[in-house]
Parts: structure tokens; C-alpha cells; sequence
């Protein structure tokens, strides 16, 4: 009999992308997701997995380095946010449809944050995609979502580790993925060939990216600390010293780490990296 697990998924931009190497590596020693929550990418990817969508997913975000992927960035023209996210989230419903939370094939719980009423909401019910569009909105980069009485933004602002919103099961055990972690970077070996090819279309493309962001900073251009990495790492700070209080009132039976310096928040072009990362830190803490 498989041993149940109720996994935790964080939130950390493209970091995120390291929980599908996390899952494929407990799906191979025989682990059970009994359920899973998630913040920010950490709701996306679970709900993709829950959703049973994972590979389509992992093909899809492994090829971020064509041509036609820069052209999923919709640009706001307002000052709440940079990017709508919609045309992202349309794409993937060519592979992964939407459905209610309620019809997936395990409890989900996706976290986003009320900046209007100052409060956390889970989504458990309702439309998947909905779910992870709220929670995913990186304050004054993605647009937030905006409810009847509510502004949604990303849930990593109250609570970047759900572990309290895991639904759970007698005798499972509690996974924690924390794609933060104050720790040195692990990266896998790289062949020379491969080091060439990651240096991609998409590469450039998200250098143009972050030229467009940087086009918004009302300080000097040359200044070594721009607007948009300001506001990232003050939220980012944020989220990591919040994430260590929640858990400290959760302890996890396995916690599975990646550090926060294995990429940028946007470097979604180093996504089969990050992919064999989050493999690798996987293996490391069930060997312990």
C-alpha cells in the first residue's frame, strides 16, 4: 500500500517550476498525493497535477524558447499591474481545459490574497483557472483580479506555504516544497552543448522582457537597484520571513528545499533545469 502524502507547494515565480521534478521524483518512490494546496506557482502546478495534466504541462513550459512564446505577454496599459496573464492562461486550456475544483481528482486549495478587505482566500470550489489567475497576481506585475467586493493579488503575500490549507487523512504524511530557501544553489551538471542551447530566442526575448519592465522605473537608469527589483525583493523578503512563522506552527514530516538563488522569478527559459532541481532536491531529502 502506497504511503499518502498531503503536499505543500509554494510560491517563487519560475522557481516553481522546480515542484514538477519534486512530484515526478515522490510519484517514483511510490508516494500517494492524497491532496495538495498551493500558492502563486505553486497553485499552478498543482492544479495541473491534480487536473492530470502535469506532462502536458512540463512539454509545454520546456519549449518556452520559441518564438511565439514572448507573444503571450499582454501588456497593461494600466498602473495596477504590467501584464494581464490572460493570453498565458488561455494558451494552456489548449491542452488542459478548465473544470470546477470539486471535479478534481483530489482536494485542492489554491491561496490568494484580499488586498481590499485584508485578508487570505482559498479557493476550493469553482473555476480552477480563476483560482490560479487570483493567485498568481505578483503585485505591480500581474494584474490583480478584482471580485464583486474584493481586489485579489498573489497569495504569497499572507501565505506563501499553505500547509493550513492542506486537506489531510489519517496517516498521511505532510510534504512541504519551499522553492525560497536560504540555501546554496544545487545545480545539475551541464555539458557544454547543453550551456550553448539554454542561451535560446526565448532568452532574448525575456531580456526584452525586463527592458520593458525597466522602461516603467522612475529612478536613473543606471542605478544598480531598478524600480521593479526593488519592489521584488522587498516582496520577496517579505514573503520568506512570513513563510519561516507559518512553519514554525507546522512542522512537516519531509520538507523539500530549492534554493532561492537558482534563478530569477521570471527565468521561466530555464525551466527543464529547474525541472531536473527540484528532482534532485527531492531524491536528497527522502534519502534523508
Amino acid at each position: 500500500m502506497k504511503q499518502k502524502i498531503a503536499l505543500v507547494l509554494s510560491g517563487g515565480g519560475a522557481r516553481g517550476t522546480a515542484h514538477i521534478g519534486v512530484i515526478k521524483e515522490l510519484l517514483k518512490h511510490d508516494y500517494e498525493i492524497s491532496s495538495i494546496a498551493g500558492t502563486s506557482m505553486g497553485s499552478l502546478i498543482g492544479g495541473m497535477y491534480a487536473l492530470g495534466k502535469m506532462d502536458e504541462f512540463k512539454q509545454w513550459i520546456c519549449t518556452l524558447d520559441k518564438r511565439k512564446v514572448f507573444n503571450l505577454l499582454d501588456f497593461s496599459i494600466g498602473q495596477q499591474g504590467l501584464i494581464k496573464a490572460e493570453k498565458v492562461l488561455k494558451t494552456m486550456q489548449e491542452f488542459a481545459a478548465d473544470t470546477n475544483i470539486e471535479n478534481l481528482s483530489i482536494p485542492y486549495a489554491a491561496v490568494a490574497a484580499d488586498i481590499a478587505n485584508r485578508k487570505e482566500v482559498v479557493f476550493r470550489e469553482g473555476s480552477l483557472y480563476q483560482a490560479i489567475r487570483a493567485s498568481i497576481a505578483i503585485p505591480s506585475v500581474i494584474t490583480p483580479v478584482k471580485t464583486e467586493t474584493g481586489v485579489l493579488v498573489d497569495g504569497g503575500v499572507m501565505n506563501n506555504i499553505p500547509v493550513n490549507h492542506v486537506q489531510r487523512t489519517e496517516g498521511d504524511l505532510l510534504v512541504v516544497v519551499d522553492v525560497n530557501a536560504d540555501i546554496p544553489v544545487q545545480f545539475p551538471a551541464k555539458t557544454e552543448k547543453e550551456k550553448t542551447e539554454s542561451k535560446s530566442i526565448y532568452q532574448k526575448k525575456i531580456q526584452e522582457f525586463y527592458s520593458h519592465l525597466h522602461k516603467t522605473n522612475p529612478l536613473q537608469k543606471n542605478e544598480k537597484l531598478s524600480y521593479i527589483n526593488v519592489v521584488n525583493q522587498s516582496i520577496n523578503l517579505m514573503i520568506y520571513h512570513i513563510a519561516q512563522l507559518h512553519l514554525e506552527q507546522y512542522t512537516p514530516d519531509i520538507k523539500i528545499e530549492i534554493s532561492r538563488n537558482s534563478c530569477g522569478t521570471y527565468d521561466f527559459y530555464k525551466a527543464d533545469e529547474l525541472v531536473e532541481i527540484g528532482r534532485l532536491a527531492a531524491q536528497e531529502s527522502l534519502k534523508k
